[in-house]
């Protein structure tokens, strides 16, 4: 009988779900997380097949590559988002970097930028095969899906 007691007094304490937990049940999490639809099919594929380091490399690739495609700029990483977000010399503005606020704006995502690649990005594509699950690899790909989303917001939305 403590057992059903016990039983009882979990699903007790355990809240009823949610209208909105109950409307994203049957959603795709990329849907469900509101994951950047740009991302190359590619990127869903591999969460799909639990591929999830692979799945997080690849979008990561695709934010690298359009920065790079938008910025002109010869380098890869870390070096390439500091050179195309440099708030001295951007090559990609992301703003008008007409006050204080717009360059400690561009600061911040240059750093964004940069810091993503190198402690995203570069695990997953130098052969350490960290042991990622969904959870995690849906967080990353959120982390991309504002770095993407920032670019579209300065004009730089990418063309169907």
């Amino acid at each position: 009988m403590a057992s059903l007691d016990r039983f009882e007094e979990i699903v007790r304490r355990t809240p009823a779900p949610t209208r909105a937990t109950l409307e994203t049940d049957n959603l795709h999490p990329f849907d469900a997380r509101n994951i950047h639809p740009g991302l190359p099919p590619k990127v869903r594929a591999l969460f799909d097949d639990g591929h999830f380091a692979e799945s997080t490399f690849a979008a990561f690739k695709f934010v690298e590559s359009r920065v790079k495609t938008l910025s002109g700029a010869k380098g890869v990483g870390f070096a390439l988002m500091f050179a195309a977000f440099d708030e001295a010399k951007p090559l990609v503005k992301l703003n008008g970097l007409l006050s204080d606020n717009d360059v400690d704006e561009q600061r911040g995502f240059r750093h964004l930028f940069a810091g993503a690649q190198a402690a995203i990005r570069n695990p997953r594509g130098h052969g350490n095969d960290p042991p990622d699950g969904p959870d995690l690899c849906l967080d990353h790909l959120s982390v991309a899906s504002v770095l993407l989303r920032t670019l579209d917001a300065a004009g730089f939305a990418q063309q169907p």
